[in-house]
């Protein structure tokens, strides 16, 4: 954020905001738009799982499909390299690691199925396109 508002002044203000966005975009539309259209329950609370699954982290009653946590991970990763790709290349191969990581971790302590978090991938890469877009609108100079 210090980043952020002190390389870019009052466009850092705007960028901070729309990574804000973006999130409350993704986590919007993978919470409470496509979870509960779907309803699918976590693999860890699957009774005919129970025997597959090792719980790792407590498991949590919400529904599974998609991952928000991938949805967001990957909107914010996607806007951010779309931003700053021309000006550090690095945060294409960082942006992608860490939301695939965090993706990743999601399957592996048992909340989410592999295509849940594929979806939620997908998901979060248009969201942070169509982020980016916006910005590169209402900011053209950046």
């Amino acid at each position: 954020i210090i980043f952020c508002i002190k390389q870019y002044k009052k466009q850092g203000y705007y960028i901070i905001a729309m990574v804000l966005f973006t999130f409350a975009l993704g986590d919007l539309i993978a919470s409470r738009v496509v979870k509960p259209l779907v309803s699918r329950v976590r693999p860890c609370n699957d009774f005919s799982l129970a025997n597959n699954i090792i719980h790792r982290v407590p498991c949590g009653s919400g529904l599974s499909f998609p991952s928000a946590h991938a949805t967001n991970h990957f909107a914010i990763a996607v806007f951010l390299i779309c931003l700053f790709y021309s000006r550090w290349k690095p945060i294409l191969p960082i942006g992608i690691f860490w939301a695939a990581i965090i993706s990743f971790a999601q399957v592996y302590v048992g909340v989410h199925y592999p295509v849940d978090v594929i979806t939620g991938a997908l998901l979060g890469t248009l969201i942070g396109f169509f982020c980016s877009r916006i910005f590169k609108k209402l900011q053209p100079d950046f």
